[in-house]
């Protein structure tokens, strides 16, 4: 059904790399190229008009690059939910991106399946991690005394928390532990302020790295 389809925005300085994404993307019943952008400014003024559930940045582009860009959409309230797409060899750029609010991660080279699978997932409220981004990610919160923080947390918000990795809204978290929505926003934001985060994305992947998962 229509109500069903992602709709996905590009965002990737090389003409080429959008063309070969958009070719992989337009075989999927439901999955719609909505529009493209060739740096991070354009790309943050395109989500504000389109309002797409998925964009696939870049990371290193001209001008306002990815990170900066995810930065922007995370001030604007944006909704769009962000896949980071980059090359093996800009691994090292991808921890900056997901602490700036990206939901994961794929290579250039990703299998077509596979992208499609990613989008889905992030579409869904999942974060997407390999395992070598997340011993980065660990490593880094454990040199700030980030497993530490863990420890103020109370049995309840941890599983509020393992429901927000699980991708679950506030209601369906008050649905699932017998808890009004109300109730529910103020353990996210207990959450957020025990953990030093910003947002539910950045709890969602603290959850994963530290295995507090349902």
């Amino acid at each position: 059904m229509a109500d069903k389809v992602i709709r996905v925005l590009l965002v990737d300085d090389h003409q080429v790399v959008r063309r070969g994404l958009r070719t992989f993307l337009e075989v999927q019943d439901d999955i719609e190229v909505v529009g493209e952008a060739s740096d991070g400014a354009e790309g943050v003024a395109r989500a504000e008009e389109l309002k797409p559930d998925v964009v696939l940045m870049d990371v290193k582009m001209p001008g306002m690059d990815g990170i900066e860009a995810l930065r922007k959409l995370r001030e604007l309230a944006n909704p769009a939910r962000v896949l980071i797409v980059t090359s093996f060899t800009e691994q090292r750029t991808v921890v900056p991106a997901l602490r700036a609010g990206a939901f994961g991660y794929v290579y250039k080279d990703v299998d077509p399946d596979a992208l499609a699978g990613a989008i889905r997932s992030v579409h869904a409220g999942h974060v997407l991690l390999q395992p070598e981004v997340a011993g980065a990610l660990l490593a880094q919160d454990e040199g700030h005394g980030g497993t530490g923080r863990g420890s103020t947390l109370t049995e309840r918000e941890k599983e509020v928390l393992a429901l927000i990795a699980d991708g679950r809204s506030n209601r369906e978290i008050a649905r699932a532990l017998v808890l009004s929505e109300k109730t529910v926003k103020t353990h996210v934001s207990n959450i957020l302020m025990k953990l030093d985060l910003a947002d539910r994305t950045q709890a969602a992947l603290w959850a994963v790295r530290h295995g507090v998962t349902g």
